[in-house]
């Protein structure tokens, strides 16, 4: 794959992998890209995961032609980027590795070498010229490691971004549903606790004339995906609603919770709602959900009382939200109970330390099964949720 007339994909494609970082499901693969910089001076950006070390190594010497590079600019240390830097080094003797004080710190760790005699140390601010190609180095811990860095090339105009702007998927799969979708579960699911740390980022790229923007998984990005790709960004990242709806998500042990759930979801659209999205957290992928909780502005969490709490998927679930600051949303509760629902209490509870949180007022509360008692309580909440 050409990106520019002198930057070439190196990355390869990974189907055997059945979950990414050992929980989110990946059915249609994931890539780890690389990048061959070629000019006076070869760069090579980042490597791949263990598994693929062969492959990449043989991309390199297609790419270059045969020639050695001379540098491994490594962004960075997560392991299916970095696995294969000690490889690179018995490969390619006389390269120099550019990178992070904090990931050379790291490389000790993992390959008991920090590479000394070979390392560059590079920060925000640093440059590295190859040529006609500068490279322009920007700090950005934890998006979504403390040692991060995006490199900026000056020429091309082309933000190699590390893990930002990736997403799910293999580069040969074609997504009939585009970047966003899987981007926006990748975001949240990997990234999101990290907004803060995103915004600063954006605020340095906002200084630059970005052409095309080179992530570590995922599709290289150009023209008006690029900007879209930013624009996406800068909401995920501020916790900002991109999307105008109610997302509902339940939990049911034998339906009725589920019936009550759906039955909201009937009185919003009757009401006009623009979009409702509705998922039992039970049987749904999990970080889906998470994706509509953070998409939407308002969220409704229905859910059974166990053991005197919470159900406990809905438990775990808003944890998931609450970890990743989960804030700036207006949040309706759902509760059944037999014989003492309490539910909503513990749930209220969950989201005490969440900023800009907005608790609806009318709360529903289910003994068993739906009444005419409940529908009267799900159109007040309805009401209140499209006010």
């Amino acid at each position: 794959m050409q990106i520019t007339d002198s930057i070439k994909y190196v990355g390869v494609d990974d189907h055997e992998i059945d979950l990414f970082e050992g929980q989110f499901e990946v059915p249609n693969g994931m890539a780890y890209n690389s990048y061959a910089i070629l000019d006076e001076k070869i760069a090579i950006m980042d490597s791949v995961d263990a598994h693929f070390g062969d492959e990449w190594l043989a991309n390199i010497k297609n790419a270059t032609g045969g020639k050695s590079p001379d540098y491994l600019v490594v962004q960075h240390m997560e392991m299916d980027h970095s696995a294969n830097i000690k490889k690179f080094v018995e490969t390619y003797p006389n390269a120099k590795i550019v990178s992070s004080k904090m990931a050379f710190v790291m490389m000790k760790s993992y390959f008991g070498s920090d590479f000394a005699d070979k390392q560059i140390v590079v920060a925000e601010g640093s440059k590295l010229e190859l040529g006609k190609h500068v490279l322009n180095f920007i700090a950005a811990p934890n998006v979504h490691w403390p040692e991060v860095l995006f490199t900026y090339d000056s020429t091309d105009k082309v933000l190699f971004s590390a893990d930002g702007f990736g997403k799910f998927g293999a580069n040969d799969y074609d997504d009939p549903e585009g970047w966003a979708c899987e981007a926006r579960r990748y975001y949240f699911g990997i990234v999101g606790k990290f907004g803060a740390n995103v915004q600063v980022v954006l605020k340095k790229a906002a200084n630059l004339e970005i052409n095309t923007i080179a992530p570590l998984h995922g599709p290289v990005l150009t023209g008006d995906e690029a900007k879209e790709s930013l624009r996406l960004y800068d909401i995920w990242s501020s916790y900002g609603v991109e999307s105008e709806g109610v997302c509902v998500l339940y939990t049911s042990v034998y339906g009725n919770t589920k019936r009550v759930a759906e039955k909201l979801a009937d009185i919003l659209k009757a009401k006009g709602c623009p979009k409702v999205a509705i998922s039992d957290l039970a049987r749904e992928d999990t970080y889906e959900c998470v994706e509509d909780a953070f998409r939407y502005g308002k969220l409704v969490l229905a859910t059974t009382t166990y053991n005197g709490g919470v159900f406990p998927t809905m438990r775990e679930f808003i944890e998931h939200l609450t970890e990743r600051n989960y804030q700036n949303r207006k949040i309706a509760f759902i509760e059944n109970g037999s014989w003492a629902p309490m539910a909503i209490k513990g749930m209220a509870a969950m989201f005490e330390q969440s900023k800009n949180i907005t608790i609806c007022e009318n709360k529903v509360t289910v003994k068993i099964a739906e009444t005419s008692d409940t529908v009267a309580q799900l159109e007040k909440l309805a009401d209140e949720l499209l006010a």
